[in-house]
């Protein structure tokens, strides 16, 4: 976790500086901030074993901040940090999180109402101070009131994305154990829902005080919260609270299906359980005091009568229904994704090459990667205008040549992720459209826009013959954003009739769209996408998060196009 701390200060220090309005600084300590999060090896070990001339050979860190990751390494503390901090004493990492809330934003309101916090702010919205201060008004007030209204909802739940890969570093070390004898996760992490409150591991062990030593005793615990025979709690660096239950083999089952949950499922199910003259509980399924089924949870479902319902579905939503008259639906699978279409390269900011790109998909067994660079409206990020994407295609068609050359069954394809602007146009040129393999188009400024307003906006970009595809369809960010306002039905009924795709982004921050639009999309016939939205090739493990999305929405593989090979998908878009 000693490059999430590093990086969390480099991010302040990178507002800190913005307040004070110092010019191109604070982007660079964003970049290293990036860096560290996304290294795949502890800055500490690197320190180690190579000192500040191994940190400054890492990508985008200078000496300058080098020497201050090595201050912290060493004395636990950065100096200049903590000037600044004098300066503005102020929480700007949870100020900042409140939509309509900048650094410069943050000025302002600790110079004119001593806001240091996001209670503070709170506070100053209620008793309307805000509206009158220069550049906000009443509209922005009540905006920062929603926008914390919905931050709390969100509060103490981490990302998919951010706790799997946590939960999947347990799974390692403890079923590698030869005292493990059955191993899986449970809980909401199981059924992947978007956020998660922490995480439950059930394991089958003829040594369990073994097991339970090495859970409790394992890198990164700041808390013990209780270490019994047959279960204990522990508390992690990144504030995730992990349990772990001790169950019998021939209760295994029955106790994964009900830690598994949801609550929802798990009621519906004893009730059934109940009217067929039996008991459902995690010790198994019982006629009496004779167990019927436990071993397995295919056995229980079975037992009841039922189609065996993926971790994914149960949320007594119609799932137990569909399951009891064999009507569940066939889920897409993790491996039924042939290709990605929503990929970014170093050609507006992107961190890898479309080559590096294409290589990383090419090692994931896909068949084709579709590079959508944003375009030119998106100065921020580099966007790119008619002229440098005509030169982008040619670098795509050499490298599709060396591909082929190589006997390589590969292809790179060309799209853009344009911006639908106020009114509903395309930042580029149909004339330009008109040359890529496909075009995506989001939304990305302008997000308080009426719902009838931001309905005709998505509808007449759709109705342009060259957009595709929709990204991020409802524009929400989790934990942090909520989504747009926008008549999803009316936009559904637009998409079938136009041919448009919506997609499911996968980054685990958006997971938009959501899987009850999901399913709503499927029910009226209209096409998805699963995109990993990747801005560097790391990135496209993302995609994994969006499949659990549809699986949730439960959509099958008809419903996504890129499940298509490449010749049948490059006939889809003709």
């Amino acid at each position: 976790m000693i490059n999430q701390e590093i990086a969390n200060i480099l991010y302040e220090i990178g507002y800190l500086l913005e307040i004070e309005g110092i010019a191109f600084k604070p982007q660079a300590y964003e970049k290293v901030a990036i860096v560290l999060e996304n290294l795949g090896k502890s800055i500490a070990d690197i320190y180690k074993d190579g000192g500040i001339k191994a940190l400054i050979i890492i990508p985008e860190i200078g000496k300058n901040i080098a020497k201050k990751i090595e201050e912290y390494l060493t004395t636990g503390k950065i100096k200049y940090y903590e000037e600044l901090k004098k300066k503005f004493p102020v929480d700007i990492n949870a100020l900042i999180r409140v939509e309509g809330v900048g650094p410069k934003t943050v000025k302002i309101l600790y110079k004119e109402l001593d806001i240091k916090d996001v209670s503070d702010l709170e506070e100053a919205a209620k008793e309307h101070k805000i509206a009158s201060l220069f550049g906000f008004g009443e509209k922005a007030e009540k905006n920062i009131l929603e926008s914390i209204k919905f931050l709390k909802k969100s509060k103490d739940k981490f990302l998919l994305g951010e706790i799997l890969p946590v939960a999947n570093k347990i799974e390692n070390i403890l079923s590698k154990l030869t005292e493990v004898k059955n191993f899986n996760i449970a809980g909401s992490l199981r059924r992947k829902k978007e956020t998660i409150g922490d995480v439950d591991f059930l394991v089958v062990s003829n040594n369990p005080e073994k097991v339970m030593d090495v859970f409790t005793r394992q890198h990164g615990i700041i808390k013990v919260w209780n270490k019994g025979k047959t279960k204990s709690s522990i508390r992690l660096e990144s504030g995730i609270d992990v349990d772990l239950r001790v169950v019998t083999a021939k209760s295994f089952g029955s106790a994964l299906q009900y830690f598994t949950g949801s609550k929802e499922h798990n009621i519906a199910l004893r009730k059934i359980a109940i009217d067929l003259g039996l008991k459902l509980n995690e010790y198994g399924l019982f006629n009496g005091s004779k167990i019927v089924a436990g071993k397995d949870e295919k056995g229980v479902y079975d037992a009841l009568g039922m189609k065996y319902i993926a971790p994914e579905l149960r949320e007594n939503k119609g799932e137990i229904k569909a399951a009891l008259e064999n009507k569940l639906p066939k889920l897409v699978e993790y491996n039924d994704i042939n290709g990605d279409l929503h990929c970014h390269s170093s050609w507006n900011g992107g961190k890898n090459s479309i080559k590096e790109m294409a290589r990383t998909a090419i090692n994931m067994g896909y068949q084709y990667l579709g590079i959508s660079d944003h375009t030119k409206f998106l100065r921020i990020e580099n966007g790119l205008n008619e002229k440098q994407l005509a030169q982008q295609r040619k670098e795509i068609d050499k490298l599709n040549l060396r591909f082929t050359a190589h006997d390589l069954q590969f292809r790179v394809l060309q799209g853009a992720e344009t911006n639908i602007l106020k009114d509903g146009s395309i930042d580029i040129k149909d004339e330009a459209l008109k040359k890529l393999d496909y075009s995506i188009a989001g939304v990305h400024s302008n997000f308080k826009l009426s719902k009838t307003q931001m309905t005709q906006r998505i509808i007449r970009a759709m109705r342009n013959p060259y957009i595709k595809i929709i990204s991020h369809p409802t524009g929400r960010i989790l934990k942090r954003r909520d989504e747009y306002q926008i008549d999803f039905d009316k936009i559904l009924r637009v998409a079938k009739e136009t041919k448009t795709i919506l997609e499911i982004n996968a980054n685990p921050s958006r997971l938009d769209l959501n899987d009850a639009n999901i399913r709503k999309a499927k029910a009226v016939g209209v096409k998805m996408v699963i995109s990993a939205d990747a801005h560097e090739k790391k990135h496209l493990r993302f995609i994994e998060f969006g499949i659990a999305q549809a699986r949730r929405g439960w959509a099958e593989k008809k419903d996504i196009i890129n499940t298509q090979p490449l010749k049948k998908l490059l006939t889809f878009f003709n």
